[in-house]
């Protein structure tokens, strides 16, 4: 049986459909509200060297924005912080089943973790 872990926010209208896209195919879920716990560092790391660091920020989210982030340059090590502090400026829902990775609103890459 698959297991899918996804990473991300209530609010988040993506992380919503990544629910509900596994839900509609039973495919046991568990579910990480990053508002409530922090994504672990190997995680991190995990998806920082799958996709970069700097693909995995969301550039045109609202938080990005509010930030001022767009006029920073930040170290990795100081991104990856304030990435911890406030999750809604990454790519959200992270979705990890095995070593299949996603980021973002990517619903082939999610058909294939389940095929």
């Amino acid at each position: 049986m698959v297991n899918v872990q996804i990473f991300g926010l209530k609010k988040s209208q993506t992380t919503r459909a990544a629910e509900r896209f596994f839900k509609e195919r039973r495919v046991p879920i568990q579910f990480v509200d990053l508002s409530q716990r922090a994504m672990a560092p190997a995680e991190i790391k995990r998806f920082t060297d799958r996709f970069g660091l700097a693909n995995l920020i969301d550039r045109g989210g609202k938080s990005y924005a509010a930030s001022g982030m767009q006029y920073l340059k930040m170290a990795d090590a100081d991104l990856i912080a304030k990435i911890e502090r406030d999750p809604s400026l990454l790519r959200l829902p992270l979705v990890r089943s095995g070593n299949k990775l996603s980021a973002g609103d990517d619903a082939k890459a999610w058909a294939e973790m389940i095929a």
